[in-house]
């Protein structure tokens, strides 16, 4: 995705002709801590010889071991559908005493022979089951890549952050957050911003990289921009810099970096 190895506007980048490839690529490797998850208080799976699906454009994609599902908790359901890369799915629901969850897995039974790998393997909605795990920790968001990195590092760089022709933000005290395949993000201090003009939000998004995220938003004269900037109160070992820090975005925002 995005700026990764395997992006499609990266294969003129390459020491080699990739003019051939497949401009949609799958790619699956082991997992190797355990995995579970849970629906209504059962453990629904839980194995030690998961997999990771990485396609393209797509957020990775667990998938699991059938034999290390509980079949007892299995609903067949009529519901099928057709990938052109993996083939014919099949689906199955989740009954967890009065808990089900429909078309909860879905499953490859006799895959394209190119992802012959498949067979025997399951995919889950994530959202679908109460908690997933890692090892003893929680899961959140969606499956962490392995290959996906945050890094954090001071700048000096000024930072000027401005909305309806006003300064709302302005600092050379900032955090560089440098994602996989994302833009550079700046934080601010929030010694550095005009907290009078930030309002409450209700919005919370998750990210399994950086954590829970909250929101503000920015109210300038009289236009209000919702969710203008956001924090991580308690954030993820990778992001812990960033915590007490605030990043802007959105419509009606602009943001100013130059080097001192």
């Amino acid at each position: 995705m995005g700026t990764g190895p395997l992006a499609f506007a990266n294969r003129e980048r390459f020491n080699t002709d990739l003019s051939d490839a497949p401009k949609h690529l799958l790619y699956l490797h082991d997992v190797q801590p355990r995995i579970r998850g849970v629906l209504a208080g059962e453990t629904v799976v839980d194995t030690r010889h998961g997999k990771l699906l990485h396609e393209s454009a797509m957020l990775p994609q667990w998938y699991l071991p059938l034999a290390d599902i509980r079949d007892d908790l299995l609903v067949e359901s009529s519901t099928t559908t057709h990938c052109p890369f993996k083939g014919d799915a099949s689906y199955y629901s989740l009954q967890v005493g009065d808990r089900h969850v429909e078309d909860a897995i879905w499953t490859y039974r006799d895959p394209l022979p190119e992802a012959a790998w498949l067979e025997g393997l399951a995919g889950f909605y994530f959202d679908r089951l109460d908690t997933w795990y890692q090892e003893d920790d929680e899961v959140f968001g969606h499956p962490r890549d392995p290959f996906h990195r945050v890094d954090t590092h001071h700048t000096s760089r000024h930072v000027v952050v401005r909305a309806g022709g006003q300064t709302v933000a302005d600092s050379t005290d900032t955090i560089a957050l440098f994602e996989t395949g994302l833009g550079v993000r700046y934080y601010l201090p929030e010694a550095d911003v005009r907290i009078e003009l930030l309002g409450p939000s209700e919005t919370t998004s998750v990210c399994p990289y950086k954590g829970t995220a909250g929101y503000r938003s920015l109210t300038v004269g009289a236009q209000t921009i919702a969710d203008a900037a956001w924090f991580y109160a308690v954030p993820f070992a990778e992001a812990a810099e960033v915590a007490g820090y605030l990043s802007f975005d959105g419509t009606g925002i602009d943001l100013e970096v130059t080097d001192n």
